[in-house]
């Protein structure tokens, strides 16, 4: 299945590559954190590493650690902007739970 992202967070993402410099996409993943239990983790990609799954989605890299594929299977990411807020949603169709401040969430 994958992970897949929408025109707005690939022109997101394509921009802050484009404005870092370098890189060859973005990594996604999953951290313990929060009330909830897990965290995303967003960060740029130089090199990979040897247990790292590439998805190519809208044009743009995306990369996920073999043991995050697990909990991020079948995820949408979108940006969204709202009034002064804008940010990357995860439409995730594993999480059972999730905090009230939407920062973690539970699988």
């Amino acid at each position: 299945m994958g992970i897949e992202v929408t025109a707005a967070a690939a022109k997101h993402i394509q921009n802050s590559l484009d404005k870092r410099g370098s890189g060859i996409g973005i990594r996604i993943g999953v951290k313990t954190s929060g009330c909830s239990g897990m965290a995303y983790l967003l960060e740029f990609v130089d090199k990979l590493e040897s247990d790292d799954q590439v998805f190519t989605s809208q044009g743009v890299s995306i990369i996920i650690d073999s043991k995050s594929l697990v909990y991020l299977d079948g995820t949408e990411v979108d940006f969204t902007r709202e009034g002064l807020n804008e940010g990357f949603r995860f439409n995730n169709p594993n999480v059972k739970h999730q905090c009230g401040c939407g920062e973690s969430f539970g699988v």
